[in-house]
């Protein structure tokens, strides 16, 4: 009798523990599983409005988004006066011309404002590159091209405020200035009066410092005084003293590089104090405490080669800023990335000429709404915004084009 009430016990439990095991095993499958809880965004296809004077964009190389939701962004209008091939053809006939440099946009999508180009008193970059408002309503620009070891400061309206570093310090011969470019040649990452092509500037309201993504030619991250300009500190991968050796072809497959490949692309800083760096080549975000303390790396889209896949990044708007929306010119894509992990969770957009879709997906700004805006580098060469749509069950595996869910298809 006993023996019989035991093998029923044992038999009981035996079914209790499958039980258990499988519901775990389904609870896990279904984390797991075809969709996951994340930021829903739909592209809005009639965000902005035409550009006035039959104006047209060159490549676009920077966005941001000011204390008032204006859009601002810059690119490089210099070459954009096609469709004809030659300043004779284009003066017979009405289009086109490039629009200014710098372009505000309400949140509408109304041009507001328009500036920016050479000027006296200061070095207008050989290519313009990357754009932020600071708190005190200062507008920061980089430069990329070969001689641009500076940085410029103006205004809201254009008016000229400060250059740090001088232009030409550090120039590259032959170097063709696009966006994509790689140098082979050594910069100065330990020169603290200059600057190596300079990808984007990002000003820290609390401390009211200047992190500059330093960037095609130097190997670092730079900080400096947001109103004297005085570098502070600087540092390169790992926390480590930069290196501006050659480091050869990035290899997935081999260890992580103890510097930073160029360029370094972008350090914007969180609300809880820490710097993230956009390491493009090296496809990897690295965190940093303001100090240049290291803290961890998360890597997106590793096999990436080329231009690499961390090109730019926002923080959502939700109080923890809970995500990261990580933009990647190579592979056409907006990641989701949890900021505590660095784990992507979801991704949208690919490769194409219409909205939602990307060639050259270079930088990427946030609203205090939450939606996003992204520009094109290359022949993109446009604006874009994406509306934030709320959290929702969206697929894990790549989204594709997010295009408007009540529009006729």
């Amino acid at each position: 009798m006993k023996r019989n009430t035991l093998i029923a016990t044992t038999f009981v439990l035996i079914l209790v523990a499958l039980g258990i095991s499988r519901f775990v095993l389904q609870q896990e499958a279904e984390a797991q599983g075809p969709t996951v809880r994340a930021p829903r965004f739909e592209v809005d296809p009639f965000w902005p409005k035409p550009l006035p004077n039959h104006w047209i964009l060159g490549s676009a190389i920077g966005v941001w988004v000011d204390e008032r939701d204006h859009v601002w962004m810059i690119h490089r209008s210099s070459d954009t006066l096609a469709p004809q091939e030659s300043a004779g053809e284009r003066d017979e006939a009405e289009c086109c011309a490039g629009a200014p440099p710098v372009l505000e946009f309400d949140a509408e999508g109304n041009l507001v404002g328009s500036w920016g180009g050479p000027g006296e008193g200061y070095e207008w970059p050989q290519s313009n590159h990357g754009i932020s408002v600071d708190h005190l309503g200062n507008v920061w620009i980089g430069g990329n091209g070969g001689g641009d070891s500076h940085i410029l400061k103006f205004t809201r309206t254009g008016e000229f405020l400060a250059q740090y570093g001088m232009a030409g310090v550090h120039r590259s011969p032959g170097d063709p200035g696009a966006d994509d470019y790689i140098p082979t040649f050594e910069g100065d990452s330990n020169d603290t009066q200059n600057f190596g092509r300079v990808a984007k500037v990002v000003v820290d309201p609390v401390e009211n410092e200047a992190y500059v993504a330093d960037g095609y030619l130097n190997k670092r991250v730079a900080v400096l005084d947001g109103d004297t300009g005085m570098m502070k500190r600087f540092w390169g991968a790992y926390g480590n003293t930069p290196d501006d050796t050659n480091l050869g072809p990035y290899d997935p497959d081999g260890p992580p590089a103890q510097q930073f490949r160029n360029p370094v692309h972008c350090a914007d800083v969180s609300a809880d104090g820490l710097v993230y760096v956009c390491d493009r080549a090296n496809d990897r975000i690295q965190v940093f405490q303001k100090d240049g303390t290291f803290v961890k790396e998360g890597f997106i889209a590793k096999t990436t080669l080329a231009s690499g896949s961390v090109w730019d990044l926002a923080f959502s708007r939700d109080a923890e800023q809970r995500y990261l929306f990580v933009v990647d010119g190579m592979n056409q894509r907006i990641h989701v990335v949890l900021r505590d992990t660095l784990e992507e969770v979801t991704n949208f957009g690919d490769g194409g000429r219409q909205p939602g879709q990307f060639y050259g997906v270079h930088s990427i700004a946030i609203d205090s709404t939450g939606n996003l805006y992204t520009t094109e580098t290359w022949e993109g060469k446009r604006i874009q915004k994406f509306v934030y749509m709320g959290m929702a069950d969206v697929p894990r595996e790549p989204q594709g084009t997010v295009w408007p869910t009540n529009s006729t298809q």
